[in-house]
């Protein structure tokens, strides 16, 4: 999304062009929220046709793309000859592939049926393909290796979005597999839950929470992580915590830290007596206060974000999120990789898949702000989508996936959907025409 192309909305600084999206984010002001969400109450979204002013100029594949930001933690990992201190990092690696999602409460574009997204980054020494399997259930896969072949990162993910009258729950369901080739290990995950607040009424904002069980299967370490819950008071609001475990279950590190900022790891007896002596100073001043909403009894009061993680003495810092742009409030609050994913670099054209979502235009007209071209185009492809499936149906002909097929992932033995190879071999003269 780095463009040179000017821009003519005020105020915008042209010093930024290089470094930002063609144009800020429009306003979503003047569409009413409650309007259309009131009769979704309940409801799976993913089975709604959503306006286009809940969207990001983003498809999911390229949302998913964004867990490969941080890929240096899984080459340092490869580096050690200790299994905990690779767990510390694949544990890293795991909180860092959420971070992006910190204040992104814009809604990545479906995918159709068949659309891919590819990713070579030779600096970082990997690249990455995904593909839209299924539309009902909407299923994306997604595989990526090292360009050195130290390692491989896939898996499937089958997003289940629900309203609940003042929030959007997003159950990211599916399996995260991390193979690291040198060490002959197997790392599995599934994903935490993320919540959007004040969906009709208030300031948006987000929320990760649920257990996340990290299993190494060649040794039988586990590391359980805590996304915690904001809490009455918003004290745990982004915070992770957990532990490492060899097989026999002796604890052997304590992960701590929050999503959106920082990862540490300790020893455990240093942390449990830095937690009953914090623990005791809290008992102790009773400063934790319940803020009032200024919102109204109808919007889920933000808590205050505390200040950055209290570094413990002895620990280990294991990340740090990259700080995003200045201007990423006015950019649907995208990171700089973020920013990056869906520019069509020279040569790209003719080389990438005719199905890669970069070519897609109704984000296209999105990102370079024409919304009312953006929905017609939407709407044209969902509609195009429709008449292939009927037509399907009539010629009782089953839909093909092309780089993936269903299987079972082979340490946990879930379903999944397992990449067959050659993308990269640019054979593409078969693809269905889906825009």
């Amino acid at each position: 999304m780095i463009s040179e192309r000017s821009c003519d909305t005020e105020d915008w600084n042209e010093n930024l062009a290089l470094t930002t999206l063609p144009v800020p984010m429009f306003s979503r002001n003047d569409f009413s929220v409650w309007g259309f969400l009131k009769k979704c109450i309940g409801m799976e979204l993913s089975k709604i046709t959503m306006p286009i002013v809940f969207n990001e100029p983003l498809s999911f594949l390229q949302r998913i793309t964004e867990y490969m930001e941080h890929t240096y933690l899984i080459h340092k990992a490869c580096t050690l000859s200790d299994s905990i201190e690779r767990m510390q990092l694949v544990a890293a690696f795991a909180v860092s592939a959420v971070a992006s999602q910190w204040d992104r409460t814009g809604k990545p574009f479906n995918p159709l049926l068949g659309e891919t997204f590819e990713l070579t980054r030779d600096e970082e020494g990997y690249h990455m393909i995904s593909e839209q399997v299924s539309h009902h259930p909407p299923i994306s896969a997604f595989y990526s290796e090292s360009l050195n072949q130290d390692f491989s990162f896939h898996g499937s993910i089958y997003p289940k979005l629900k309203f609940w009258g003042k929030s959007v729950e997003a159950e990211p369901k599916g399996t995260m597999t991390l193979e690291l080739s040198k060490h002959r290990e197997a790392y599995t995950w599934t994903n935490p839950m993320c919540c959007v607040h004040n969906v009709i009424l208030g300031k948006l904002w987000i929320e990760q929470y649920g257990t996340v069980e990290i299993v190494n299967h060649s040794t039988g370490d586990k590391c359980v992580l805590n996304f915690k819950p904001c809490g009455m008071f918003g004290k745990e609001l982004h915070r992770v915590e957990g532990h490492i475990q060899d097989k026999s279950k002796k604890k052997h590190q304590v992960i701590y830290g929050k999503w959106t900022e920082c990862v540490y790891s300790i020893e455990p007896k240093v942390y449990e007596v830095n937690k009953k002596a914090e623990k005791k100073s809290g008992e102790d001043s009773k400063k934790h206060k319940q803020v009032k909403s200024v919102m109204g009894d109808d919007a889920d009061e933000m808590p205050d974000v505390q200040e950055t993680v209290t570094m413990i003495p002895g620990s280990t810092l294991l990340w740090r999120v990259a700080p995003r742009p200045p201007h990423s409030t006015q950019m649907y609050n995208f990171t700089n990789f973020a920013m990056t994913l869906n520019e069509l670099e020279p040569g790209t054209i003719g080389v990438i898949a005719p199905t890669d979502c970069r070519l897609r235009p109704d984000i296209r007209a999105m990102e370079n702000g024409d919304i009312d071209t953006a929905s017609q185009e939407k709407e044209r492809l969902e509609e195009k989508q429709r008449v292939a499936r009927r037509e399907r149906a009539k010629d009782e002909e089953e839909w093909s996936t092309r780089w993936f097929q269903q299987g079972n992932n082979r340490y946990t033995g879930a379903a999944d959907w397992i990449y067959k190879g050659g993308y990269f071999d640019r054979r593409y003269s078969d693809l269905p025409d889906i825009y």
